[in-house]
């Protein structure tokens, strides 16, 4: 028998959740006296409903919301490194099936059964955002697990965001393994090259979530002007140049990241055909407007406006800004992408403010396709925050 630690239900809560699948249990739904609330940060217990009878094993946190994420559904697994590898390959087997080369999202948190942890590969250099306390504390472990598994040479941990604060995390950014890289890496997808810097770059550096949703795009793309905005490394904008676009725009506020857009079309020899601008997007659309510029697409690929429930009003409010800015911009018979990655934002939601902000923006349009990440961001079926990102592309009069 295990000599874990017990969390225990409180009666009115529902065990069936956790026995169907969802993979949280909040801190208003736990037995929370001063033994567990003493259990620290990022250990482990057995989780037990009300009645004593073991639901699986979990990871605690008493400092969050989130008080125990379900590690196994089995409460005599050992959480070590063997454990992390059969967890690893089996993300690997898939990501290797679905993949040509190695640059994609390897771990997805709780949908690849290491929640709260994210790890993206690029060829020989893997990146983890270790955002729930147990991925901090075994970082090391899973550094190590990383190597055996995959092969990669360098390993960076990245953590920072605002997940690690919700969890009491402190931002902190390092190589567990290897050497940091001297240059941006090259990262092919849909035939553009874009360039991902590790160590200073948002996120893991890239967003290999859009990868089906640029490639929708590019459909729209050959012949035809492109206006990307907030475009981070020149997401859509180095798609549609791959596909044939005369010209890209990409609209960004960091000098940064537009150069690495720069360096990107360079690789793909389409410099001459990318036009950068770093300004406050909703500026740069306006002044775009006033000069009566239009393109055959227009995408606005915005940060979360709302990434939870209670920023979930002026959110929407943004989203609906974007669309009633972007839509001038579309020539007439052209097409408008929107995306949005909060998940407190549903598609439904999310639908609507575009089109009321197409509205507002004098434009009909039609829905033509409605995206979502790529299938190695699989979702959890009982976790709607697996699923968040969503991408409606219109067609304009």
């Amino acid at each position: 028998m295990t000599d874990l630690p017990v969390l225990r239900l409180r009666p009115k809560s529902k065990p069936q959740a956790i026995r169907h699948g969802f993979p949280w249990v909040f801190a208003d739904e736990a037995v929370l006296d001063r033994r567990s609330r003493a259990m620290p940060a990022g250990s482990f217990a057995v989780l037990e409903d009300a009645e004593r009878k073991p639901l699986g094993l979990v990871t605690v946190n008493p400092n969050s919301k989130i008080v125990a994420r379900v590690m196994d559904a089995d409460p005599q697994a050992v959480i070590d490194g063997e454990w992390l590898r059969a967890k690893l390959a089996r993300a690997l087997q898939m990501r290797e099936r679905l993949y040509d080369a190695p640059f994609y999202r390897l771990v997805h948190a709780e949908a690849d059964g290491l929640p709260g942890l994210v790890i993206d590969r690029f060829g020989d250099a893997a990146v983890i955002q270790p955002n729930a306390a147990w991925a901090d504390r075994m970082a090391d472990d899973l550094a190590d697990a990383l190597v055996q598994v995959t092969g990669v040479s360098t390993v960076i941990l990245n953590g920072q965001g605002r997940a690690r604060g919700l969890e009491g995390l402190d931002e902190r950014m390092e190589v567990l393994r290897g050497d940091a890289p001297s240059d941006p890496i090259a990262v092919p997808m849909n035939g553009a090259t874009y360039l991902a810097d590790l160590m200073g770059g948002q996120k893991t550096g890239l967003f290999f979530d859009q990868r089906p949703n640029h490639a929708f795009a590019q459909r729209l793309a050959k012949g035809a002007t492109v206006l990307d905005v907030f475009s981070h490394v020149g997401g859509f904008g180095l798609a549609g140049l791959a596909a044939g676009a005369t010209r890209a725009t990409c609209v960004d506020g960091s000098a940064a990241a537009l150069e690495l857009a720069k360096g990107g079309a360079g690789r793909m020899e389409a410099a001459d055909r990318l036009e950068t601008i770093q300004s406050d997007a909703f500026k740069a659309m306006e002044q775009l407007a006033a000069e009566g510029r239009r393109f055959d697409v227009v995408v606005c690929d915005p940060p979360a406006f709302a990434p939870s429930k209670p920023a979930l009003e002026a959110g929407l409010r943004a989203y609906e800004r974007v669309a009633k800015m972007a839509a001038p911009l579309v020539a007439p018979g052209g097409y408008l992408g929107l995306c949005s990655c909060s998940h407190a934002a549903d598609l439904t939601a999310f639908r609507n403010v575009s089109a009321r902000g197409i509205g507002r923006g004098g434009r009909r349009g039609v829905l033509i396709h409605t995206g979502q990440a790529g299938p190695d961001h699989p979702m959890l079926p009982q976790l709607a925050e697996t699923g968040y990102l969503k991408a409606l592309f219109f067609r304009l009069d």
